[in-house]
């Protein structure tokens, strides 16, 4: 079993920056993609950014290219989300989520393929 707490979200300007952290525990997740997912009110949930396990592939959501990075850090069983020019269609509650496949090959944009979820980090971007 995988407990994942994020953590950095809140109320920034239009223009402004946020860096979401995600921590693991209960177990390692170095051999596991891990994705960042959002979901606006009324909306379904949506990929941001995912990293494979080897951290040599991503996969982002079309919008967010160019502004948002996805990093992780084994050591400390963690991935990050920096957002850099947020806009007010970034508003949305932020969640952090592990593959469910060891090693898969390349980065799933489903969320079905993915077993463990965070509780959630809102995010609001204003004007």
């Amino acid at each position: 079993q995988v407990q994942l707490v994020e953590s950095g979200g809140g109320l920034v300007h239009i223009g402004g920056s946020l860096r979401l952290s995600c921590a693991a525990s209960g177990r390692t997740v170095s051999s596991y993609a891990m994705g960042w997912f959002r979901q606006a009110p009324g909306k379904e949930r949506e990929l941001v950014a995912a990293l494979s396990w080897n951290g040599y592939r991503t996969n982002y959501l079309h919008s967010v290219k160019g502004r948002f990075t996805i990093s992780r850090d084994n050591a400390k069983n963690a991935v990050y989300l920096q957002m850099n020019s947020l806009q007010s269609e970034d508003t949305a509650v932020y969640y952090c989520a592990v593959d469910s496949l060891q090693y898969r090959v390349g980065v799933s944009g489903a969320s079905n393929d993915y077993a463990y979820w965070g509780q959630g980090t809102q995010v609001t971007v204003s004007s």
